[in-house]
């Protein structure tokens, strides 16, 4: 809102959300390492592009170990690259929890054609993924398009439209969170604040989960 990018106000934030696993997209290299040493976490940052010389895209930072990475190119000839990155992360000895962090879009014949793409067998149908499975990030999606149709034949959705872009007047739901019947949702909320409404153009969506 004040037209300066700060990747510690960013970090303040986070702060105050206090979440175990974020996710966060449209990031550079180096604003992911001074969020990460901001809140003392690892991260992963799936590289979708070069921006500025630097890498840019899909970060995910964890309370829990990162065990493993990997990021899947969703990029639509003549459309900005996107990406989707997993992280598999270590429960502490609870098991495994695949998270997906995604940015999908903004065209609807984008989407339609990353839709099918994200629920393939080489991404979130991929049979070698036995642990439960979290896909969270912004889809640029509101309504109920192929992309929602399609994800929510196959997980839970969090979906209580919270509306929280742009984060001065929040309008549009465009930040989603799918999930595996082995994780129970407890609670959903948008997180506002007055730095929330400074830091970036949209709020933070925040849900609470148990595991069975």
């Amino acid at each position: 809102m004040d037209g300066r990018v700060s990747a510690e106000r960013v970090a303040a934030v986070l702060r105050e959300v206090n979440a175990d696993v974020i996710g966060l997209q449209e990031v550079l290299g180096h604003q992911a390492d001074v969020i990460a040493a901001e809140l003392a976490l690892p991260f992963a940052l799936g590289e979708n592009r070069r921006h500025r010389g630097a890498a840019y895209g899909n970060v995910v930072l964890s309370r829990f170990p990162i065990q493993s990475t990997r990021n899947y190119d969703l990029s639509v000839i003549g459309r900005e690259q996107r990406g989707c990155l997993r992280a598999d992360l270590d429960l502490n000895g609870a098991g495994v929890l695949h998270v997906f962090n995604v940015h999908l879009g903004t065209g609807l014949v984008e989407r339609r054609r990353q839709g099918p793409k994200l629920i393939a067998d080489q991404l979130l149908g991929d049979l070698a993924l036995q642990a439960p499975r979290l896909l969270i990030g912004d889809f640029n999606e509101w309504t109920r398009g192929l992309t929602t149709q399609l994800l929510r034949s196959h997980m839970k959705s969090a979906d209580f439209r919270r509306r929280s872009y742009p984060g001065l007047l929040p309008v549009l739901h465009l930040d989603h969170i799918y999930y595996d019947p082995a994780l129970k949702l407890e609670s959903i909320k948008i997180h506002r604040s007055r730095l929330s409404l400074m830091a970036s153009d949209h709020l933070p969506l925040v849900g609470d989960f148990s595991l069975d």
